[in-house]
């Protein structure tokens, strides 16, 4: 395994030459704009063999040019902040957003997946900057509210890039999505049915079948989803209702683990088409949901891919609509958090540590989404500290087992019972989370009076060195 080491100084000492030079820009000073189209994904440029770090003359490899702009960002951030007299504001939690990963990302399921086209889930993550770079990459949106809707279409995207996916949705809802003519949503029920007939006559359906998802880290079959028998009677009411039912929506679960299920469920969208041509009704779009994740990908792509090739091959379907609803798959690796120390406390027992965010805050995923966060040193009685996966912390001599809390006065408010971390840290260091970047934001509250608003730092890992 290469071992790699970097010896970082105090942070008052470090100098910042440099940063700009590696595509690192402060979000309040990065305008995006958005292109309306649906070109294909742009030719990006690859990331360079080698970069300078710090603006010094030493090299690192490119598989570290991510890290290394998050790094700095991280450091130009707070590298000049004294908690002894620096303003609140300053050692608020921060997030550093690496739009060239979402690229990338998007890259891989593509090259992949090459049949099944991308609606960005907007629920997992809404930041603004996110969104733009995903719609100028040419990708439709999946919207759960009439909120949601609103906030593409005021970033000036076409409405025939959404889909309406909320197989439950209150009258107003229907009209509004009537208004601004977004033509497609996923139905389960009859009643939902009713709905459309008298208020969006004219939308195009996509009936979400059931699927076995009990495997799944976070299951939504328990809420959604028509078994195939009532699937079938739906696509009676839909001819029946002389409704537009367009085809088959599935979702196996968030964080799926049997990948089977995903195969099943694409048969399970063959019979049911099958029966709607029965019924004289010519489908033309299966949506395969979302849950995807990237250590899993490799394999549950593969799955998919054959499942759609065996039921749904292009040379017999060669105008099949099959799209993706990807949330976590996207966001999740972009962002990096980063919280301050507000507090410790030592005892016989235990230390703990109290951060400036919590699970009322960005942590709250710790509840809703059952993810296990892992918390990284970044600086350590004032020294700069950032490390990365190479590092196994049980090996490190002066590594500290610590109770991570959030700030607020709630004994629920708890990050990490017990971990251990590299090294030593006091009230005013900072620790930081990778993998973050799903399910976190959108759902942060301000209870107790503590701020939901976080500032994001954007780089780009994919744009050449300057």
């Amino acid at each position: 395994m290469l071992s790699i080491s970097y010896c970082f100084k105090p942070l008052s000492s470090i100098s910042k030459i440099g940063l700009r030079r590696i595509g690192y820009v402060p979000a309040q000073r990065q305008q995006l704009s958005v292109r309306d189209n649906m070109a294909p994904v742009p030719q990006y440029t690859t990331t360079p063999s080698e970069v300078s770090l710090l603006g010094g003359n030493s090299k690192i490899p490119a598989s570290l040019y991510q890290m290394r702009l998050i790094e700095e960002a991280m450091l130009d951030r707070i590298g000049d902040i004294d908690p002894r007299n620096c303003d609140s504001e300053q050692l608020d939690p921060f997030f550093v957003c690496d739009l060239g990963e979402l690229k990338r990302l998007v890259r891989n399921w593509q090259e992949r997946l090459p049949r099944i086209g991308i609606f960005y889930a907007v629920k997992c993550n809404n930041d603004l900057n996110l969104l733009k770079t995903i719609a100028n990459l040419g990708l439709g949106f999946d919207c759960a509210s009439k909120n949601e809707i609103q906030s593409i279409l005021d970033l000036g995207i076409t409405s025939s890039r959404i889909i309406y996916s909320n197989p439950c949705k209150s009258i107003p809802y229907i009209r509004y999505s009537r208004d601004v003519k977004v033509d497609l949503t996923t139905v389960d029920n009859l009643d939902e049915l009713q709905k459309i007939k008298e208020f969006h006559p004219d939308c195009g359906l996509l009936i979400r079948i059931l699927t076995d998802d009990s495997t799944s880290t976070c299951p939504l079959s328990v809420k959604f989803g028509a078994s195939i028998d009532y699937a079938k009677s739906l696509v009676d009411s839909c001819k029946d209702l002389d409704l537009n039912l367009r085809g088959i929506a599935f979702h196996v679960g968030s964080g799926c683990k049997d990948f089977k299920t995903i195969r099943t469920a694409v048969a399970d969208c063959k019979t049911i088409y099958e029966y709607a041509e029965l019924k004289g009704i010519r489908m033309d779009s299966i949506d395969v949901g979302g849950g995807f994740e990237q250590e899993t990908f490799k394999l549950s792509s593969e799955v998919l891919r054959s499942a759609i090739e065996d039921y749904f091959p292009q040379s017999e379907y060669p105008n099949m609509n099959l799209i993706a609803e990807l949330g976590r798959y996207l966001s999740s690796s972009c962002f990096t958090l980063a919280a301050h120390v507000t507090s410790k406390r030592s005892d016989m027992f235990k230390e703990r540590i109290y951060l400036s965010d919590g699970i009322y805050g960005n942590f709250n995923c710790i509840l809703y989404d059952h993810q296990v966060v892992e918390p990284r040193v970044l600086t350590s009685k004032g020294e700069f500290k950032f490390e990365e996966d190479y590092f196994d912390i049980n090996t490190i001599s002066n590594s500290k087992e610590y109770s991570i809390w959030g700030p607020t006065c709630d004994g629920l408010d708890c990050i990490k019972e017990k971990c251990r971390l590299s090294s030593e840290v006091d009230t005013g260091d900072w620790l930081y989370f990778k993998n973050i970047g799903a399910y976190t934001s959108v759902a942060s509250t301000s209870f107790n009076g503590f701020t939901s608003e976080m500032e994001c730092i954007y780089v780009d890992s994919e744009q050449r060195h300057l």
